[in-house]
């Protein structure tokens, strides 16, 4: 990797720890946890001896260390992985010199149904699995002596989720000391206004909180500084804070010449506030801002700062594939560089309110997000699912998603729901869509609130409801240019399409061009797929309600009113495995493997969506005597694309009757085919596959080979097959063992088969289509890492990483 590369990606990772609005006494409370699996006993009591239960540190994901089995209460749905509930108990001790603050414990989203104790003393419970949420431990703390915090997670009642959903305590965990007068939790509300090429007003409200028995005179100052943290404005407000409330501080300051914040160069300022009394500083609290303005018109779509752009962004759930759900920044960053290289700008949360660190890098690599809360409302899609506690929690929950992530300059959509079943034949849903909308926009009238609809016809109650002019559509492809006409005066946006399938590296003897819709019978998977579960790769395969790929890309392009649309989905995720049942047990919609692999129809998005010299042809050419194989290219920068099968020409494709991509109907024999492509009779780009032959030795790639020794930080290690002439076996299923020395561990392996009952908590892992992963953390020691990996009958490979 070139240093500078290296430099860019170390920013990205450092400055994540910055961006979101914080206190800055606000520290990490994640190490030293204890935790014990147990559904009969209680260990609420501080006194209980927990000396023999398992040691770890947050965030921390146990369904993923299990067994699947879809004897599971989650089922085959839910990732086939073990729920059940756990316990975590942490021992800290406070100094004398806190005596005299507020101290606060948060959690960033516990799955699920949480109840929290410090010293005995019960805290309370949030049901929903994905809301951050916070506690004051104050009167309840021993100063000088040991402290005890349980927290209780019960995810045993199952099904509850309509995919995987991990459990435990699988974000982070913050513990933050403050005076007794202070700025707010979630304390800052940061606009812009006016905003033109030479100026722009900065609006902060900014809520102080006063715990004592008087009201006090105080003053806020207020900085702003750009990327470079180099100071440009600044204001200072006089102000009372009331004892026992939180009273709202408004200012505005405007600065010159702002640059503004957009997907190629999402430019952020820091804001700081600092509240005082005289000379003594009581709180410093940090918020990050990105200057934009944006719009939505009926016929030409979205704008952002006055021009115009397509929103080509992706749904993604919110696991890691064998990581679980247990959040790391380093893993959700790798997923955005690979959506990012694609062309991908948008993110759509789906279904749920994400994971902070996913905010704070979309609003630093330059991403539009649909910023979801809800899967359901009060009418259930599982039997134990958030419908439940809707009628006691939904208001809080919708109003703590919304304080928390309302500075994020990324955020652009608020969504209430997805796919909500009062959409039709339930009056109740007009006025629900009501309330929840007017919760958002009392709390940020900036931004759009949207839904996604499955059934967006003149009958939907969410639509109906005049909740918001912009319309969202879940699928309904044949609806899309209809949209004008069936709800007039209104914007589209294709909150959710295509759900298309494939098996990386898998090719069914078929035309290309014949499209299939599976499953045509839920009860009888197989009727029309695969005996072995895999689904061709070819781009020819969707769920019967959705597309394929190029089907639903060429209309987003080629409709301007179409102002943008979230793919379903970028990544394979653990659960929902459409279009078959167990043994399946994850995803086949993903562009990108549930390892981090891309598909095939990566380049098809690539050449589209970037100015990226693309030129990509599939499959492999590793066939049998008398197959007849169709060769698919996508290209960009180019006008022609022509084929060789070992030197004799094949012809020239150029594309043709709107398509995007070319092919031929090759008989194959065994060599090589080479593609080139040519723009004004230059040659642009040429790509070779060739006949494979047998396995000779493993390869070792990292992704970084400079890690931060922090016991965080990954290093994702693709393991390839090849032969004596460096070619891909495409078809190798050998069984890969994995061996480490240095500060690291085995965080986790996988191949991106959806299929595979084997333990992403291993030291092994079979190959798929040639390739698997492995996934190496470092720990807080800083040395070399080196890397391991040998197979039967062929050569073993290594790799050193640097952890520092």
């Amino acid at each position: 990797m070139k240093p500078t590369a290296l430099y860019i990606l170390l920013s990205v990772f450092l400055f994540v720890a910055q961006t979101r609005a914080q206190h800055l006494t606000r520290e990490n409370f994640d190490q030293d946890w204890k935790f014990k699996l147990d559904s009969v006993n209680n260990y609420a009591n501080p006194g209980l001896a927990d000396n023999n239960w398992r040691s770890l540190q947050l965030p921390h994901d146990w369904s993923i260390e299990g067994s699947f089995s879809n004897d599971h209460p989650a089922t085959h749905n839910g990732g086939a992985l073990p729920g059940g509930i756990g316990w975590y108990r942490k021992t800290f001790t406070v100094t004398a010199s806190a005596e005299d603050k507020r101290i606060y414990i948060e959690f960033d989203g516990i799955y699920c149904n949480s109840e929290v104790w410090i010293n005995g003393q019960y805290l309370g419970k949030r049901a929903h699995g994905y809301i951050s949420f916070q506690y004051d431990l104050t009167q309840y703390l021993h100063s000088g002596k040991p402290n005890v915090i349980v927290v209780k997670v019960d995810n045993s009642l199952q099904p509850n989720s309509r995919w995987y959903s991990g459990s435990g305590i699988y974000r982070h965990v913050w513990l933050t000391t403050l005076a007794s007068t202070h700025i707010d939790h979630w304390g800052t509300f940061v606009r812009s206004n006016h905003i033109s090429s030479s100026s722009a007003d900065i609006h902060i409200e900014t809520k102080i909180r006063n715990n004592e028995a008087r009201n006090r005179k105080l003053q806020l100052v207020t900085t702003i500084y750009d990327r470079n943290r180099n100071k440009i404005a600044s204001g200072t407000k006089e102000l009372t804070a009331v004892h026992g409330t939180a009273v709202p501080v408004e200012q505005t300051i405007s600065i010159n010449n702002p640059q503004r914040w957009s997907v190629n160069d999402p430019y952020l300022y820091t804001i700081e506030s600092i509240l005082k009394d005289g000379n003594t500083e009581l709180d410093k609290y940090s918020t990050t801002h990105g200057i934009r303005s944006f719009s939505m018109d009926i016929d030409k779509g979205f704008f952002l700062n006055g021009e115009h752009l397509k929103i080509r962004g992706v749904c993604n759930h919110h696991d890691l594939g064998a990581l679980g759900t247990a959040v790391n920044t380093r893993a959700i960053q790798r997923q955005l560089e690979i959506l990012k290289a694609m062309g991908c700008n948008g993110i759509r949360t789906s279904h749920n309110p994400p994971a902070p660190e996913l905010l704070d890098l979309c609003d630093k690599m330059g991403f539009i997000v649909v910023d979801e809360t809800f899967d359901m409302w009060r009418k259930s899609k599982t039997t134990y699912d958030y419908s439940i506690y809707w009628d006691d929690e939904h208001q809080r929950d919708l109003r703590d998603h919304i304080l928390r992530d309302r500075n994020h300059p990324s955020v652009f959509f608020w969504s209430i729901g997805n796919e909500i079943i009062e959409q039709w034949g339930d009056s109740t849903g007009m006025a629900m869509a009501l309330e929840l909308s007017s919760i958002v926009r009392a709390l940020d009238s900036t931004r759009i609130v949207i839904a996604g609809n499955n059934e967006p016809g003149l009958n939907n109650n969410l639509i109906r409801s005049g909740m918001s002019d912009v319309v969202g559509y879940n699928y309904q492809q044949a609806q899309w240019k209809d949209f004008r006409t069936t709800w007039p005066g209104k914007k589209f946006i294709v909150t959710e399409s295509t759900s298309a399938l494939a098996t990386r590296g898998h090719y069914d003897k078929v035309p290309f061009h014949t499209i299939r819709r599976w499953p045509s019978r839920w009860d009888k998977p197989l009727l029309d797929g695969n005996a072995d579960h895999t689904v061709s790769a070819y781009d020819h395969v969707s769920a019967p309600w959705g597309s394929t790929h190029e089907e639903s890309l060429t209309l987003l392009e080629n409709n301007d009113f179409i102002s943008g649309m979230y793919i379903w989905t970028g990544f394979d995720y653990l659960g929902e495995p459409t279009p078959y049942t167990w043994p399946s047990r994850s995803s086949y919609f993903g562009i990108i493997d549930l390892a981090g692999f891309p598909k095939d129809v990566y380049y098809l998005y690539q050449s589209a969506w970037t100015n990226t010299p693309v030129l990509h042809i599939y499959p492999h050419w590793n066939w049998k005597s008398g197959d007849t194989v169709d060769v698919v290219a996508y290209y960009n920068n180019a006008d022609e694309v022509e084929l060789f099968l070992n030197g004799r020409s094949l012809g020239i494709r150029t594309k043709e009757n709107g398509k995007m991509h070319v092919n031929w109907r090759v008989p194959f024999v065994e060599g090589t085919v080479k593609a080139v492509s040519k723009k004004n009779g230059q040659t642009v780009l040429v790509k070779e596959i060739k006949t494979a032959a047998a396995p000779a030795s493993l390869q070792l790639t990292a992704d970084r080979q400079l890690i931060t020794a922090d016991g965080k930080d990954l290093s994702f290690i693709t393991v390839k097959l090849f032969d004596k002439k460096g070619v891909l076996i495409p078809d190798a299923k050998h069984l890969v063992q994995f061996s480490i020395s240095g500060p690291g561990t085995i965080a986790g392996v996988d191949n991106g088969d959806p299929v595979s009952h084997d333990s992403f908590k291993a030291s092994q892992r079979k190959l798929m289509a040639g390739m698997a992963l492995v996934i190496v953390q470092s720990s807080r020691k800083p040395g070399t890492i080196t890397v391991t990996a040998t197979a039967d009958g062929v050569k073993a490979a290594n790799i050193t990483i640097n952890a520092k």
